[in-house]
C-alpha cells in the first residue's frame, strides 16, 4: 500500500509539473537513484560528520561545488569559485586591567566582548555607561548591550558576581565586530576609568556553497533554495554506533533537496527571477553561514526563501506531507498549497510552535528584515517516543530515511514554487514589528 500511494503521488505530481513546463519529465530529474546518490555521499563515513574546521567539511563543500558544476549554475559576482568563504574571529582572553576613580579591580572582575586584540578606553573614550542593577534580569540584560551596535562600559552590580564569572563561558567566535562592550563587577558609578584589555584574535575560515541561476525578466528578484550542510563530526559513540555523526537527515537531506531542485529549475528554464542556490556552513555552531549570506542580500530584493531541513523522515501525518515553519506570518504557504491542486501532497502549519522553529533555522536572519523566508521539514519535534530518535546522534544514518517519500517531497517543493519562481506569484513579507515584540 505504501508504494502504491508513492506511486501515484509520483504521476500526480509529475503530471502537475509537465502540464506547467511541457518540456521537463520531473522524474527524470528528482528521482529516488538521484536522492540516494547525493544523500550517500554527503552521510557517508568518509565526509566524517561534516564539523565545522575540519578537512571533512571541506570535502562535502568540494562535492557540493562540483555538483553546481555539473549543473551548470553560475559563481556569485562571476567569481569563478561556487565557495562564498568568510573568516570568523576567535578571541582568547589574556589580560585585563582596570582603575576606577583611581581604584584597582580585580581582573576576574572585568569581561570584555570585543575583536579588538588590544582594547585601551577611557571616561573620554565615548563609551556609553550603562548598569545592571540588582534584581534585573541579568543575562537577558547583559546580551542585550552585546547585541546592540554601540560601545558600552556597563557596570554590574555585585550581587551578580556568579553570574559575571559565568560570562567568559558564553564568548562564541563571531565576525568582526566595531564595537566592544566591557562589563566591571562593582558597587560604585565612577566618574572617571581606565581600562586596558588584552585578546589573542584568530581567524577561524567558513565557506558556504553558492549557485546562482540568473533570472530572465527580473533577474534583480531573488528565491532563495538553501540548506545546511555542516553536522557534528566525531563524538562519542553509542551502544550500539560508531562515533561518526553522519547527519543523513540533519541536514544532508535539505542539502541533497538543493542540488535536485538546481538540476531541476536549470533544465526547466523558465525562471523569471533569479534563483540562488545555497549550501549554508555553521548552523549547528550559530548559524554563521546564514548570518553571513544574508548580508550579501537586499532584504527587499529577496521575495522568497525556501529553506530545507530534515526532510528524510516522514512528519507526524505520514507520507505526503511536510509543515512549514511561520506559516501564518505570509501567504507564502497558501501559494504553495495552490499550487499543489491535483496532487496529494499537502504543506501544514508547523504544529510545535511552541519549539520556536521558524527562529531556529537558517531562514531566522531574513525572516527577521521581512523576507518571506520558511523552513520546509518533516521532523518530528514533539517528546519521545514520537520524536526524531536519531536527531543529533551517530544513528543519523542513510538507513533510517524514507528516500522515496523524501524524493516525493522535494518534487513538492519544486512544483509548489513554480509560479513564485516564474514571477507570478509574490509573497506577502513577514511583518518585522510583530517579530520584535
Amino acid at each position: 500500500m505504501h508504494v502504491l500511494k508513492a506511486k501515484i503521488l509520483t504521476c500526480l505530481i509529475g503530471a502537475v509539473a509537465l502540464s506547467a513546463s511541457g518540456q521537463v519529465n520531473i522524474d527524470n530529474v528528482i528521482n529516488v537513484s538521484q536522492t540516494e546518490r547525493i544523500e550517500k555521499t554527503l552521510s557517508s563515513d568518509e565526509m566524517k560528520g561534516r564539523a565545522v574546521f575540519t578537512p571533512s567539511i571541506d570535502k562535502a563543500a568540494d562535492f557540493i561545488a562540483r555538483e553546481f558544476k555539473s549543473i551548470g549554475l553560475e559563481t556569485p559576482d562571476n567569481s569563478g569559485s561556487y565557495l562564498q568563504e568568510f573568516t570568523l574571529l576567535r578571541s582568547t582572553f589574556l589580560s585585563a586591567t582596570a582603575l576606577l576613580d583611581g581604584r584597582p579591580q580585580e581582573t576576574k572582575n572585568i569581561v570584555a566582548f570585543t575583536t579588538n586584540p588590544h582594547l585601551v578606553i577611557s571616561q573620554d573614550s565615548g563609551y556609553q555607561k550603562a548598569y545592571i542593577r540588582a534584581g534585573d534580569n541579568f543575562f537577558s540584560s547583559a546580551f542585550k548591550y552585546v547585541r546592540d551596535d554601540k560601545d558600552y562600559l556597563v557596570l554590574v552590580d555585585s550581587s551578580f558576581s556568579k553570574e559575571m564569572h559565568r560570562m567568559p563561558s558564553f564568548k562564541r567566535p563571531g565576525f568582526k565586530q566595531p564595537h566592544s562592550v566591557v562589563f566591571i563587577l562593582t558597587n560604585t558609578d565612577p566618574v572617571s576609568y581606565q581600562i586596558e584589555v588584552k585578546h589573542d584574535i584568530s581567524k577561524l575560515r567558513l565557506a558556504n556553497v553558492v549557485g546562482i541561476l540568473p533570472g530572465k525578466s527580473k533577474a534583480n528578484e531573488y528565491v532563495i533554495f538553501s540548506g545546511h550542510y555542516d553536522h557534528l563530526g566525531i563524538g562519542k559513540p553509542d551502544a550500539r554506533m560508531d562515533s561518526i555523526y553522519n547527519g543523513a537527515n540533519d541536514d544532508a537531506s535539505g542539502t541533497t533537496a538543493v542540488i535536485e531542485l538546481a538540476s531541476y529549475f536549470k533544465q526547466l528554464d523558465r525562471n523569471e527571477r533569479t534563483l540562488v542556490f545555497v549550501a549554508f556552513t555553521a548552523e549547528e555552531t550559530g548559524g554563521y553561514g546564514s548570518q553571513y549570506f544574508s548580508r550579501q542580500y537586499n532584504p527587499s530584493k529577496v521575495m522568497a526563501m525556501f529553506n530545507i531541513e530534515m526532510i528524510g523522515t516522514q512528519s507526524r501525518w505520514g507520507t505526503n506531507s511536510a509543515y512549514i515553519t511561520g506559516y501564518e506570518k505570509t501567504d507564502m504557504g497558501a501559494i504553495l498549497e495552490k499550487n499543489l491542486q491535483g496532487s496529494k501532497f499537502r504543506f501544514y502549519p508547523d504544529p510545535y510552535t511552541p519549539q520556536s522553529l521558524f527562529y531556529r533555522s537558517d531562514n531566522a536572519t531574513l525572516a527577521r528584515l521581512g523576507v518571506p523566508a520558511h523552513t520546509i521539514s518533516t521532523s518530528k519535534m514533539e517528546e519521545p517516543p514520537h520524536d526524531e530518535p536519531n536527531y543529533h546522534k551517530p544513528s543519523d544514518e542513510i538507513g533510517t530515511l524514507d528516500l522515496t517519500n523524501m524524493t516525493e517531497i522535494i518534487k513538492a517543493i519544486a512544483v509548489s514554487a513554480g509560479s513564485i519562481v516564474e514571477g507570478r506569484d509574490t509573497p506577502t513579507r513577514v511583518k518585522t514589528e510583530e517579530l520584535r515584540k
